[in-house]
């Protein structure tokens, strides 16, 4: 059986629009002793689901196609309400798109992971619901590449997450989050000049390059990333 954190059966929620991609999917995570608690094909029986259901992890595909309907719709829009409305529940995404800029928005959104259905197994799926209930996340390495990282780099950036300040890095998650310095000022109830002297040293403290490296690396490194309006 497969356990979270708290030693408890992982509770699992589908939202996936091909029946037999989702019936496979509870088929190996059930399999691999989870639990299967919700499986749908639209995002309003999914968040109904989640409300009653309670799950760990919502594995969440981003485009959701439904016959007879010409509309498409947006899985961006659950990482989204997941993360505002249900923090306790950890999203990862299972989707066909591999552009390190859908990626980025994604954990922007308040997913946990990403995985690619290009380039996974059965033993990846599995393995990557486990930890993130178990409370990881896992970046691709693709995203991480396209925003001039190597796999060295983390290693080496993550002591240096200790040196920040409880204000830098409640300025982190804010970055994180996708606001700009005007709404960080606003969340924080600080002037902006003052937000950009915080990021001058959390640059020099951790030595991306530029704001996009900034967010993702924090995402990496688990910074908390509060709701932004």
């Amino acid at each position: 059986m497969e356990l979270n954190t708290l030693g408890e059966q992982i509770r699992v929620a589908l939202l996936e629009d091909q029946l037999l991609f989702r019936e496979s999917m509870e088929s190996l995570l059930e399999g691999a002793g989870m639990k299967v608690v919700a499986r749908c094909s639209d995002t309003n029986s999914f968040l109904s689901q989640v409300r009653s259901a309670a799950p760990h992890v919502a594995l969440v595909d981003l485009r959701l196609e439904r016959p007879g309907r010409s509309t498409v719709e947006d899985g961006l829009v659950v990482l989204k309400y997941l993360h505002d409305f249900h923090p306790h529940v950890r999203s990862l995404v299972l989707s066909g798109h591999h552009e390190a800029e859908m990626m980025e928005r994604c954990f922007q959104a308040g997913a946990a992971g990403y995985l690619c259905k290009l380039n996974v197994g059965c033993e990846d799926v599995v393995r990557a619901v486990g930890r993130v209930a178990r409370g990881e996340r896992l970046l691709p390495v693709e995203m991480l590449q396209a925003n001039g990282f190597r796999l060295e780099d983390l290693t080496s950036t993550a002591p240096a997450l200790s040196r920040l300040t409880l204000r830098e890095r409640e300025v982190l998650g804010y970055v994180a989050a996708g606001a700009d310095n005007l709404k960080i000022a606003a969340h924080l109830g600080i002037t902006e000049r003052t937000v950009k002297a915080h990021l001058t040293n959390i640059y020099r403290k951790l030595g991306p390059e530029n704001r996009a490296q900034l967010a993702v690396l924090a995402c990496e490194l688990g910074v908390p990333r509060p709701v932004v309006a």
